[in-house]
């Protein structure tokens, strides 16, 4: 069983602690069958006469509702029920839900279901709650010759399935270390994962809608719901230049770790584009959309998801018409064992891990640090498996005396840039932060 415990105004989802009660609010609905089975058996079940207690205010024509037809006020879910097939992320919010993964809980070279970050911008579409595809069809049209609309069985008869590890990363990654701070979730590290996605390549899938010599950008479409449950209204529409669409990497994904997609994740399709920020690799995916311009959906204009085209002084207010789409993720590393604050025994030698990964595709190197970023040494780097999977690096070290130490860990990418000690150059919406990851640890012994 999980539970929730409330931790400095977050909400920390992960296995029970036996001196804990778990809350009602889990205990009472919870259907063990699927994560979101709770909500819906609950509402099967209820009787009208306490409708109003769970809406909060009486309902004067309940008695015309009919049997099993669900008010729209509790139609929708963010998403929250399906947390307890988490472990361990830390809740930033829950209207959209968002929540992160602790570094130490991102050990796994492929990340698990119960381990990778939610971001969510709007509310789980009911298809997805149901993980119903029934009809279920993709859409590719705009700037192609031949617009196309595939069934999932198409897709996958039609195209070549691959499978790849491929990181998938909240381009507010890091926020909360900005200052001045900036609006948003505050991110600390969490906010990415490596799982392994099959799908197929989104290229493959231009290139029989056949791209004119016009398009410019593709336009990203999903079924989830806005918030206020307005179906008519886009929750997140984004998109990338046709020349990163058309790069053998970006997958059209159904899998997620050899598993249909879970509702949090985007089931039935969602699109992964790795190296761009997570926002581009649109949840229940039903539209590609290819555009003679930079596409301009939801959360594509004003200042979400870019950044200014100069460097300006923390704090500046910049205009729309300066900032530029952020593109490819900067170079990152986490330390993932041991634990931030762990005790280690003087003079045995001690192994520290972790993963680095970078958006222009492979990290050239990892270095770390026990005196404070004076002095550095290079760490163990593996290949990745495949391109834009994140790279496990590992180092062993020896403490020599009894007190408190620190692990510093910074990457290096392909052009000799590497992660700073200090937030780097600020922005207005907090994006890109890829300061060094670091943890505490205590000699004893």
């Amino acid at each position: 069983m999980l539970f929730a415990l409330h931790v400095s105004g977050a909400q920390i989802w992960g296995e029970k602690n036996m001196s804990q009660v778990p809350p009602k609010s889990l205990t009472e609905t919870q259907d063990t069958d699927t994560p979101s089975a709770g909500r819906r058996s609950f509402l099967k079940t209820t009787g009208l006469t306490t409708l109003g207690a769970m809406l909060g205010m009486s309902v004067p024509f309940e008695r015309n509702l009919t049997a099993g037809f669900i008010p729209a006020a509790l139609a929708q879910d963010t998403g929250l029920d399906l947390m307890t097939g988490k472990q361990g992320l830390v809740v930033l919010g829950d209207r959209p839900l968002n929540a992160e993964t602790p570094p130490h809980l991102l050990d796994d070279d492929i990340t698990p279901y119960d381990r990778l970050f939610v971001r969510m911008n709007g509310l789980v579409p009911q298809s997805a709650l149901d993980q119903n595809a029934e009809g279920w069809t993709l859409t590719v049209d705009g700037e192609v010759d031949t617009p196309l609309q595939l069934s999932l069985d198409d897709l996958q008869s039609r195209f070549e399935t691959v499978t790849r590890q491929l990181v998938i990363e909240c381009g507010g990654n890091g926020r909360a270390f900005f200052q001045p701070g900036t609006s948003g979730n505050q991110w600390t590290f969490g906010a990415v994962g490596c799982p392994e996605w099959t799908g197929v390549r989104l290229a493959d899938v231009l290139n029989a809608a056949g791209v004119k010599s016009s398009a410019v950008y593709t336009g990203h479409y999903g079924n989830d719901v806005n918030l206020d449950g307005d179906e008519t209204k886009e929750v997140i529409s984004r998109g990338v230049p046709i020349e990163k669409a058309l790069q053998e990497d970006a997958i059209i994904a159904w899998q997620m770790n050899g598993a249909p997609l879970e509702p949090l994740h985007g089931f039935p399709l969602r699109l992964i584009v790795p190296g761009f920020p997570a926002s581009a690799s649109q949840k229940y995916l039903n539209r590609i959309w290819v555009r003679d311009k930079e596409h301009d959906g939801a959360k594509m204009t004003g200042a979400s998801y870019r950044i200014p085209a100069y460097p300006v002084a923390p704090g500046t207010e910049v205009p729309d018409e300066d900032m530029v789409v952020l593109m490819d993720m900067p170079v990152k590393s986490i330390i993932t064992f041991p634990e931030t604050g762990s005790e280690v025994t003087v003079g045995e030698e001690t192994e520290v891990r972790g993963h680095a990964w970078c958006g222009k595709g492979d990290v050239a190197s990892v270095q770390y640090s026990l005196d404070f970023g004076q002095t550095w040494q290079d760490a163990q780097l593996d290949p990745p498996p495949n391109r834009f999977a994140w790279q496990r690096w590992r180092a062993r070290l020896t403490l020599p005396q009894h007190g408190y130490y620190e692990v510093w860990a910074r990457a290096v990418d392909q052009d000799g840039i590497g992660q700073p000690p200090l937030s780097p150059v600020w922005n207005p919406r907090g994006y890109g932060n890829n300061i060094q990851h670091r943890i505490a640890l205590v000699a004893v012994g």
